[in-house]
């Protein structure tokens, strides 16, 4: 990954936020628990972009017509779904949600298990995506 110009914060963490503003919005809504916000997140898009990044991802959406059909035909509502996107108040109150969502969801676990599972299972994705002869993100023919 080239960075080509100073912003706040890292890519990748921006991202990250991003998206969990508005996991944190359909928690506060009740829309989904934090349970279900999770289990949307990676069996969604946590399975398509660990392969692919979201461009490729809308690229192989398009069908034959890849990226350039894909935005001629969802342009429109995706723009105007960005406008739905919530701006959740995380105070006290989504942070206990939160908290007890997550505490839930843990199951008596303990942070040294969770990491112990999220280390290996990283770890044979890592392993399986080694196998495509490239560890970054896949790139058409030509582009970088």
């Amino acid at each position: 990954m080239h960075i080509r110009k100073e912003i706040g914060g890292h890519v990748a963490n921006r991202l990250q936020t991003a998206l969990y503003r508005e996991v944190a919005y359909l928690i506060e809504q009740d829309v989904v628990s934090v349970a279900d916000a999770d289990a949307a997140v990676c069996m969604g898009p946590g399975l398509r972009w660990a392969l692919m990044g979201p461009n490729l991802i809308y690229h192989l959406g398009g069908g034959p017509g890849g990226i350039h059909h894909f935005l001629e035909q969802f342009a429109g509502p995706i723009a105007a779904g960005w406008a739905d996107l919530g701006s959740p108040d995380l105070g006290p109150e989504l942070q206990k949600k939160i908290v007890d969502g997550v505490l839930e969801e843990v199951d008596g676990r303990s942070i040294e298990a969770l990491s112990q599972e999220r280390d290996t299972l990283i770890l044979g994705l890592l392993e399986l995506l080694s196998h495509r002869g490239r560890a970054e993100p896949v790139a058409a023919p030509g582009e970088v």
